[in-house]
């Protein structure tokens, strides 16, 4: 714990938004130097570009064109079982289990409250209070799209601003209420099995959030809670396993369902992930 402390303390004089739109600038800028980034950058987090669709390095003009690049169809087939979960992203599970009386687990000895995480919704809150959750660490190496666990019909979306802490395991065992902290884009969608949550959170060099229906949403950073609602038109039903948002750099994205999830009983905290493989059942 005295080195996860060690390794988080310097964060909290850092300017987040500053450092992490500067990311944004370099992220997009082409020039000759994108190719050697690239490479460097594969090569240090051992990037496998075998499922990508275009896996050749040349292809990619820019630096966040690589780093969102799309993988092939058949590279993450999907769970297709009637009330199957399909996880909705590359990555490493951080946490999995059940919401507690309105709490979410975080690490050891930390949650938070689902209240704050989902900023401030009440109505949402109530009905996930005794829900089920995974959260899911998306390091530099894995695919950065997100997909859906279920399908759903989105109800409204909410950009939550806040700090950009970085979301590496060790930050998460270290600081408390961390996903409540930091910045974060939520969508709830109305399911079959009723309301289910995707919360997006951000993360310091996480140079933006989009989701497929409104594209970016972060930056600008903004200084309020914004809240966007869908029901009126009905125009977004998205299937399991369909992408819904993307992050440009790497961060955290958190699944709250409504009716408990019976997880696969082999899962566990630390376990590696791929998008659409079979998480467990709901209903």
């Amino acid at each position: 714990m005295l080195v996860d402390w060690l390794k988080t303390l310097p964060l909290y004089p850092l300017p987040h938004h500053l450092l992490s739109r500067g990311v944004f600038w370099l992220t997009r800028k082409e020039s000759k130097l994108t190719l050697p980034a690239i490479k460097r950058f594969a090569k240090l987090f051992n990037v496998d570009m075998d499922d990508a669709v275009h896996p050749s390095f040349e292809h990619y003009n820019t630096f966040n064109a690589f780093f969102t690049r799309a993988l092939k169809p058949e590279a993450r087939p999907i769970t297709s079982g009637a009330n199957e979960i399909a996880c909705p992203a590359d990555g490493r599970i951080s946490a999995i289990g059940s919401i507690e009386s309105g709490r979410v687990f975080q690490a050891k000895q930390r949650d938070y409250s689902l209240l704050t995480l989902l900023g401030g919704d009440e109505a949402a809150a109530k009905r996930l209070e005794n829900g089920s959750f995974t959260t899911i660490y998306l390091s530099p190496r894995d695919y950065h799209r997100l997909h859906m666990p279920l399908e759903g019909r989105l109800l409204n979306q909410t950009h939550v601003p806040g700090r950009l802490f970085s979301v590496a395991p060790h930050t998460v065992r270290a600081l408390p209420n961390l996903f409540a902290r930091n910045e974060r884009v939520i969508a709830q969608f109305d399911t079959e099995y009723g309301l289910m949550a995707l919360v997006l959170v951000g993360a310091i060099n996480v140079a933006a959030i989009e989701t497929i229906w409104h594209g970016l949403i972060t930056p600008p950073r903004g200084k309020q809670i914004t809240r966007t609602d869908y029901t009126a038109d009905n125009s977004v039903t998205l299937q399991r396993g369909a992408e819904m948002g993307r992050f440009n750099m790497g961060s955290t994205i958190i699944v709250l369902l409504e009716h408990p999830a019976k997880w696969r009983v082999d899962m566990a905290s630390g376990d590696s992930v791929k998008m659409g493989q079979f998480l467990g059942n709901v209903g």
